[in-house]
């Protein structure tokens, strides 16, 4: 795997114990990777790789065009020189320093750079708890307090080492508009760790699935989302993200429109300004396949596609179908009497058939 021009790369093997661990993925040099999958696949091995808080067996991490470890050529920085930012699940605060305190503490121990106090106060909404003491602050401020002594450090990569898994799924909801804007104002490759899936669809720019060790698919969200093969799609949850934009509000009707990879659809409202982004989810179990258009029906977003690859659903007696359209797509769940007689397969023309109110908003 080549190096990530100004982004993160991490590739490694590394055994512990009788479990042999051999992940490699990259992120691009803005935006947020997710390493998704269960307890025990490697997630956290290789966040710690990438902070160099473990030395592995074999391996290779570059952040920035630096190479900061390279086992072939004896190369391995110790972690508090190659300033990578990790954030554990607790957030390790020191309770004797009040938060000002705590934040500064980063920013003391490496030269000043682009990433200012204020800035990272303002972003983090942190003005109202500097003179706090971390025993008074709930779980997701202590978190937002970690993150921000994290960025103070001048950090070239941020690594979040499941930094929502301790928390209830109210602080959660506080936490995640936090981490959306850091995302968004942070010019630096963010590396997520999560067996969450709907933190990582939120999030995610980059998806890698991780299990038993090793990194199933790395990419693109919306493309590793849409594809029926992985062990993603068996999930209850399963459905295609998709980005949009919002092209049109029709109050009378109660819609919203939206374009997303070269279709319109439509939704319920959603309040946000036409122009604005727009991520959405359409979850398997809500897309019916037709082979020609139907007539006039309660279906709102009647689109056309082609098939990709069919999967057999381990989980269940169903098959899960990759509808493509132009540079996007989604995955229907149905029957596998439903694939034969519609003599579903590869490259074959049809219509998936999503009801409005079964596109979710994200975020």
């Amino acid at each position: 795997m080549s190096d990530a021009d100004d982004g993160l790369t991490v590739a490694f093997r590394h055994r512990l114990g009788e479990t042999v661990f051999d992940i490699a993925f990259a992120a691009p040099p803005h935006g947020l990777v997710a390493l998704f999958g269960p307890s025990g696949s490697g997630k956290t091995t290789a966040a710690l790789v990438a902070a160099g808080l473990l030395r592995p067996d074999e391996g290779r991490v570059v952040v920035r065009g630096t190479v900061l470890t390279d086992t072939a050529r004896a190369i391995f920085v110790p972690p508090e020189r190659r300033r990578v930012g990790i954030v554990f699940q607790d957030s390790r605060l020191f309770p004797h320093m009040r938060v000002e305190a705590n934040l500064r503490y980063g920013a003391r121990r490496n030269p000043p750079g682009p990433v200012r106090f204020g800035e990272v106060v303002s972003l983090l909404g942190l003005s109202l708890l500097l003179s706090r003491r971390p025993h008074t602050l709930s779980g997701g401020e202590r978190q937002r307090v970690a993150i921000g002594r994290a960025l103070l450090a001048q950090p070239r990569a941020l690594v979040l080492d499941e930094p929502l898994a301790s928390l209830d799924s109210a602080r959660k909801a506080e936490i995640l508009p936090y981490l959306e804007r850091l995302k968004a104002a942070m010019a630096l490759p963010i590396l997520y760790i999560s067996h969450d899936l709907p933190e990582v669809v939120r999030l995610a720019d980059t998806l890698a699935l991780i299990e038993a060790g090793r990194v199933v698919a790395c990419g693109p969200l919306e493309t590793i989302a849409a594809r029926a093969d992985l062990p993603l799609a068996a999930r209850d949850d399963a459905g295609a993200v998709l980005e949009s934009v919002i092209v049109a509000h029709h109050p009378a009707r109660g819609l919203s429109e939206i374009q997303a990879g070269g279709r319109r659809l439509l939704l319920p409202t959603v309040d946000r300004l036409s122009g604005s982004r727009l991520r959405v989810r359409i979850p398997a179990r809500e897309v019916a396949l037709a082979t020609e258009r139907p007539g006039p029906m309660s279906v709102h977003n009647i689109l056309p596609g082609t098939v990709g690859t069919i999967a057999q659903d381990l989980q269940r007696p169903a098959a899960l179908v990759e509808v493509r359209f132009d540079g996007s797509g989604l995955i229907a769940r149905v029957t596998p009497d439903a694939v034969a007689s519609l003599d579903l397969g590869p490259g074959r023309p049809v219509f998936a058939l999503v009801k409005s109110v079964a596109i979710e908003p994200i975020g």
